[in-house]
């Protein structure tokens, strides 16, 4: 069996799973600036290669993880080709 790296983050109790080919150390540098700054946006893809915008401010809470999982070649992080949802049968 293949398999990847998945990384899941958890923004205030809502988990994310993030497309592969984030920079996990860059996103995490990300949302710590954001919550220095009083608050931003912060954005990433996740799985289903979708863009997902999170207002990250000083009294959020993150939370990530990483586990190995399955490959699924599908999951390129291009969000020009999203996959998933409620029409992906």
């Amino acid at each position: 069996m293949t398999t990847m790296v998945r990384t899941e983050i958890v923004v205030n109790g809502e988990s994310y799973l993030l497309a592969q080919g984030h920079d996990v150390s860059e996103l995490r540098r990300e949302i710590e600036d954001a919550s220095r700054s009083g608050g931003r946006f912060v954005e990433f893809i996740v799985v289903g290669n979708r863009a997902v915008s999170v207002l990250v401010s000083p009294r959020t809470e993150v939370v990530i993880s990483v586990q190995t999982v399955q490959f699924d070649a599908r999951d390129t992080g291009d969000d020009d080709a999203p996959f998933g949802g409620f029409f992906d049968y």
